[in-house]
């Protein structure tokens, strides 16, 4: 059975509104579903939403509606948010959906019959915002060590997992998968918890009713963290459909960011353990973003919305931003300063004035018209060749390792490739002597296959440019047809074929806020 590429991104808590940080782990999933797909793959992509918890039942009754009201108000805003940045999902999960709720209760009693789940007394800190219990030792001025705010006491009879029961597994899977908990300096801080010592988790909570119900005690609903972890396999039909998750499931690479790491690399592995499930593939787990050298807060009023770069540099420089400017799996700091640089340097120039120049030589020269290579090489098309084989090998390692301003980086030395052949070259002094029409021709049919090349290499960033740009060349059929490495090879421009320059792809911007 052929397996499915499966990418995830976090399902994201209802009562915050999609910002840049969200957007971030949303776009880099995204490219990964797409680079896949244009590798012929066949890719499951997951995102979705976290809907359950004291957070969003207290959220509800402030606003005067039911938390189900406030979780369906929410969600749009992330949907939409999404449909703008050209987000290709195959499934949006919701935690209320009546699947998600029925997979979970499947999943846990399935612990509870194993012995891996206990009834027993919990004390201790509670943090409602983030969802999270605290020993003393770890508040920060006995408050909560990952947000800052209050936190409360709680003592009740709650069902607990037995987390320090494969705290040996989990260091055994990590020590001889070294890739699966991404970066490095993350694989090193999951280790050193573990080996710290692992106690058991509270997973269930009595005072609570806005969470899924366990199928074993009805008076206790699920703690929202182990509902939500579930997300993962609830979408592809763990327990209903064998076939399909078997297809589908592990998951190559969940994303998230690194405050959510002790979930993702440790409770999450114990809990699929217990259910005798293949761990996933890889976590990784990226920094945070601030915002000019400030980290984002409301009380700073600094969080960006995503729409609100959209409307200022367009949706594929604002995936191409993100992508390029950060090393993933660290910290990084947004300036639109820079935001405006790169827009002009790469955007506009290297890439956008590349594309209008070549085509518009073939306007001027050749009527619109491709012409058929005459045969006439010398060492600038060898060397534009090299180039365009060598980058796809380069991409390909890159987008293997998560490493996406390496593949963009990649790209555009392409691209300066490109560009010194058009200015190498000269069509415009070849143009003047008919003895080298010949030439000519060579020189504008390179050209034009650089141009098709660059339409493959940028489409899972910038998927409408790269749609873009194949629509300008003269093609019918859909660029998604097309898919590597076949696509890839040099010299499958079809000669006779007309192209336009069109519009910039990339006006220049003149200035930025």
């Amino acid at each position: 059975m052929y397996k499915t590429y499966y990418v995830t991104t976090p399902i994201y808590y209802v009562n915050d509104l999609p910002h840049i940080g969200t957007a971030y782990t949303t776009v880099v999933a995204d490219v990964l579903a797409r680079y896949h797909r244009l590798k012929g793959e066949k890719v499951f992509f997951l995102t979705g939403t976290d809907e359950h918890g004291q957070h969003v039942a207290r959220a509800a009754e402030r606003n005067g509606v039911s938390p189900q009201e406030w979780a369906d108000r929410m969600v749009t805003h992330f949907t939409e948010v999404w449909e703008r940045l050209n987000i290709s999902n195959d499934f949006f999960i919701r935690t209320t959906s009546p699947r998600h709720a029925e997979v979970a209760r499947r999943f846990i009693q399935k612990l509870y019959d194993k012995g891996d789940i206990y009834l027993d007394t919990y004390e201790g800190w509670y943090c409602v915002p983030d969802e999270s219990f605290w020993l003393p030792s770890q508040l920060v001025d006995g408050k909560c060590p990952q947000c800052g705010r209050e936190v409360e006491m709680v003592q009740e009879e709650n069902y607990f997992f037995r987390l320090s029961a494969y705290s040996d597994r989990l260091l055994d899977h990590i020590e001889a998968h070294p890739g699966f908990v991404q970066p490095e300096m993350r694989r090193n801080e999951v280790v050193s918890f573990i080996k710290q010592g692992l106690t058991d988790q509270s997973i269930s909570r009595k005072t609570i009713t806005w969470g899924i119900p366990l199928p074993f005690d009805e008076s206790q609903v699920m703690y929202v963290w182990f509902d939500a972890l579930l997300n993962y396999i609830s979408a592809i039909d763990y327990g209903i459909d064998d076939d399909r998750f078997a297809a589908i499931w592990p998951a190559d690479v969940h994303l998230i960011g690194k405050e959510i790491l002790r979930f993702h690399a440790i409770i999450w592995p114990a809990m699929l353990m217990a259910a005798d499930l293949p761990l996933p593939r890889q976590v990784f787990a990226h920094g945070w973003l601030t915002v000019e050298g400030e980290k984002m807060s409301k009380s700073r009023g600094n969080v960006i919305s995503p729409h609100e770069l959209i409307d200022e540099y367009g949706v594929d420089a604002y995936r191409y931003y993100f992508l390029r400017e950060f090393s993933f799996g660290y910290d990084g700091n947004f300036s639109r300063e820079n935001m405006t640089g790169r827009y002009n340097a790469d955007l506009a120039n290297a890439l956008g004035n590349m594309v209008s120049r070549v085509l518009a030589m073939v306007e001027r020269y050749r009527g619109g018209m491709v012409p058929e290579a005459s045969g006439e090489n010398d060492d600038a098309d060898s060397a534009l060749r090299e180039a365009a084989a060598r980058v796809f090998v380069e991409v390909d390692a890159a987008m293997g390792a998560l490493a996406f301003n390496e593949a963009l980086q990649a790209i555009w030395n392409y691209l300066g490739s490109v560009n010194r052949y058009v200015d190498e070259t000269a069509a415009w002094d070849l143009a003047k002597d008919p003895a080298l029409e010949g030439r000519l021709d060579s020189v504008l049919y390179n050209q034009v296959e650089a141009v098709r090349l660059t339409a493959l290499l940028v489409l899972p960033f910038m998927p409408w440019t790269g749609e873009g740009i194949w629509s300008r060349l003269g093609f019918s059929d859909s660029i998604y047809l097309h898919h590597l490495p076949a696509a890839g090879a040099w010299g499958l421009f079809p000669p006779g074929q007309t192209v336009r320059k069109g519009e910039p792809l990339f006006p220049r911007m003149e200035r930025g806020r």
